[in-house]
């Protein structure tokens, strides 16, 4: 194979600009990369996306001109790029890598020469608080057989309007250089090191902020993003509505040994969530179900110390009574101005009672009524449409937990999400235009923290009233605004673009439930191909102008016609699938459950949570929680503060771990990332690790009071 990819290739620059308009960051990225050795080389590119990003474009400069790419068949791309490559002709390839990480490769390179890379992708800026939260993650640039930390500069600039919606902002991690430009607020960073936090004040108001964003071909509906913020007033509420939370945990023989002992805790995860106003149903199951009472019971001191003593007696034996799990779930009552909500976990699928899935589902379905449902699925070996499903009538979320990762913080995660319910069963409906497709469907629920931020397709067009409809502890509210929708317009076309997104997580759901069919399979397709999303049946290609793909290969228009330069090939049929739906096996393997796992990410594009594990430049792994940031360092996940001072080590989930929650609230979701974290303080670090104290003394409890 010609042109041996070189270990001479470096990044000499990266230029990240970043815009603020209207909820929505514009992000601009150009890579500048040199080869300074004496051969051809291969810059090898990538870089994580923001969570919930759209990716507009990729752009290549091939001597000096910019060439637009379309997306194409994933595994047609590969092969194209592979035949490019033998050529030594220039090809840009996008990879679908897994959610939210792009691959871009540059060949050739010759010596001497330089070459840029161009990104545009676009993220609701998610809410962190009182702000809005800008990130940039700097990829990896890699040769194969070889990984090395970037090299070069990288600058980054945030331009935000210069109103009195807006503070000024500042960053966790950078120095800023703050100025003004026009109408507009600048904040630069000169030398961008490692990850960018910035965060943008949002300034307080006692009346809901609702605000529409659309995008209209003008040939078929238009796509429409509406935000709700919640009013100061109810963000600032100490009157959180009270909950009913139902933990239904699979103890079968399957669960036999370690996801035993995390199911244990994560009970116990569970129970340390709940306020006095809380009330709790525990049940276990195998062949038979049980509980820990009957009815509800109030999460007093004592009744938790009680539960918890019961979870301390659960062994695992016997076989998995899904179905009867969810009826006993089901069957303790619901009652106004409370908002219910089950959390449900297993590792296997249905062997006893009624064992299949559909129709467990639709039992399930017809009895839900107010409830959110919560699903946890350990391992490959389940019927992962069935835990899917669950959640998604439940309007709730799926989480799938690969072997050998930690139960209880997939649980306590979720828990620690769903503490302060602020406005419950959110509904909304638009006057004279008609909204359809909207995702998320059905009653919402809003915590604290949080925005509501709704994707949908509309019919119709010009003035309309949005009406926001929920309960909370005080009563029902309706919060309205009138808006109008465009019956044309191109402008905000990445709408469109996360609209799709969501749509493609559901669709996967959609294609467990069902089986493989033309149909689904045709529009993940035509989605990922249309609006530029990388997909697990799309990749994204750039050739050189005058270049054509290989005979039989497929060219693609896209929603908005060719670009005369440019050359697209779609795989025709890339999946197996067929002309009818076929079930899928009950048995999902490792792929069905990776599947799922990325859809879940798909369908919370919207999620401002805390974001999951990703890796740095340097290929460190990272974790993101608030304005926090970890990074793995020999197994422990360690803040990337500085500090100084005494440490203080708890065991994981003992006495002393929940001690230090109750004097510490704002690490318990620090303390979620893993089993050994060390977060920094203002003169101590608190330590969580296997060897640590399981409880705390006087002088512990006086240490964290003085120094943290």
């Amino acid at each position: 194979m010609c042109g041996i990819p070189s270990p001479s290739v470096f990044r000499k620059s990266s230029d990240v600009k970043v815009e603020l308009a209207d909820r929505v960051l514009r992000y601009e990225i150009t890579e500048t990369y040199v080869n300074r050795g004496g051969r051809i080389g291969e810059a090898d590119y990538m870089f994580p996306l923001p969570k919930g990003a759209a990716l507009q474009d990729l752009k290549l400069s091939i001597n000096g001109e910019m060439v637009s790419g379309e997306t194409m068949s994933a595994g047609e791309a590969r092969q194209i790029y592979e035949q490019i490559v033998r050529q030594q002709r220039d090809p840009a390839l996008l990879e679908w890598m897994g959610y939210g990480l792009l691959r871009a490769r540059i060949f050739p390179i010759a010596p001497g020469e330089e070459k840029k890379v161009v990104v545009r992708f676009q993220v609701v800026a998610p809410r962190e608080g009182d702000a809005l939260r800008v990130d940039y993650f700097r990829g990896l640039r890699t040769v194969r057989g070889s990984e090395r930390p970037q090299e070069g500069t990288t600058t980054f600039t945030l331009t935000y309007p210069d109103d009195q919606r807006y503070g000024i902002a500042y960053s966790p991690t950078h120095s800023l250089i703050n100025s003004h430009e026009d109408r507009n607020r600048r904040a630069e960073i000169r030398d961008a090191e490692n990850e960018v936090t910035v965060l943008i004040p949002v300034r307080a108001s006692n009346a809901p902020s609702i605000s529409l964003l659309a995008n209209s071909p003008g040939n078929e509906d238009g796509f429409a993003l509406i935000t709700l913020s919640p009013p100061a007033s109810a963000m600032g509420s100490t009157h959180a509505m009270p909950r009913d939370v139902v933990f239904a945990i699979d103890v079968s023989g399957s669960m036999n040994g370690k996801k035993i002992d995390q199911a244990r805790e994560a009970g116990k995860q569970v129970l340390h969530s709940l306020s006095p106003a809380d009330r709790f149903h525990f049940i276990d199951f195998s062949s038979d179900v049980r509980s820990f009472r009957n009815g509800w019971t109030t999460a007093t001191s004592e009744n938790i110390r009680a539960a918890e003593r019961y979870l301390d007696g659960l062994e695992a034996e016997g076989g998995t009574n899904i179905a009867g799990a969810l009826t006993e779930a089901l069957a303790a009552g619901t009652h106004p101005g409370r908002l219910p909500i089950v959390l449900f976990l297993t590792d296997g699928m249905p062997t006893v009672g009624v064992t299949n899935g559909d129709e467990i589902v639709a039992r399930a379905a017809a009895h839900l009524g107010e409830r959110r449902v919560f699903t946890f699925g350990v391992g490959a070996d389940l019927n992962i449409s069935l835990i899917e499903q669950l959640a998604i009538e439940g309007h709730g979320t799926a989480s799938f937990v690969r072997p050998g990762e930690s139960v209880e913080r997939a649980v306590s995660i979720v828990a620690a999400r769903l503490t302060n319910p602020l406005v419950t069963g959110i509904r909304i409906r638009s006057d004279d235009v008609k909204l359809r497709r909207m995702l998320p469907s059905g009653p919402v629920d809003v915590f604290a923290g949080e925005d509501l931020v709704v994707l949908a397709r509309y019919s119709g067009s010009g003035p309309a009233v949005i009406r926001f409809d929920g309960l909370t502890a005080r009563g029902p509210v309706s919060w309205s605004a009138r808006v109008n929708f465009p019956d044309r317009t191109r402008e905000n076309p990445f709408v469109a673009r996360l609209w799709a997104t969501q749509r493609v997580g559901y669709l996967s759901a959609e294609r467990r439930k069902h089986g493989a069919s033309t149909e689904i399979d045709d529009e993940i397709r035509q989605l990922g191909e249309r609006y530029g999303i990388p997909t697990e049946f799309t990749s994204y290609l750039v050739l050189e102008p005058g270049m054509r793909p290989p005979s039989g290969a497929r060219r693609s228009m896209g929603g908005g016609g060719m670009q005369p330069q440019t050359q697209v090939v779609t795989d025709m049929v890339t999946t197996g699938a067929t002309s009818a739906p076929v079930p899928a096996p009950a048995g999902a393997g490792n792929a069905a459950f990776e599947a799922a796992s990325k859809a879940v990410a798909l369908r919370e594009t919207r999620s401002i949570g805390s974001l999951g594990a990703e890796t740095s430049a340097s290929g460190a792994k990272i974790a993101r929680v608030g304005n926090l940031v970890f990074v793995l360092k020999d197994s422990v996940w360690t803040d990337t503060r500085k500090a100084s001072g005494p440490t203080l080590s708890v065991k994981p989930f003992s006495a002393a771990y929940f001690r230090l929650l109750e004097l510490l609230p704002d690490i318990q979701q620090p303390l979620t990332i893993g089993e050994r974290v060390r977060v920094s303080g203002r003169a101590m670090i608190v330590a969580v690790a296997p060897d640590g104290v399981e409880q705390l003394t006087n002088a512990d409890i006086a240490m964290i009071k003085k120094l943290w």
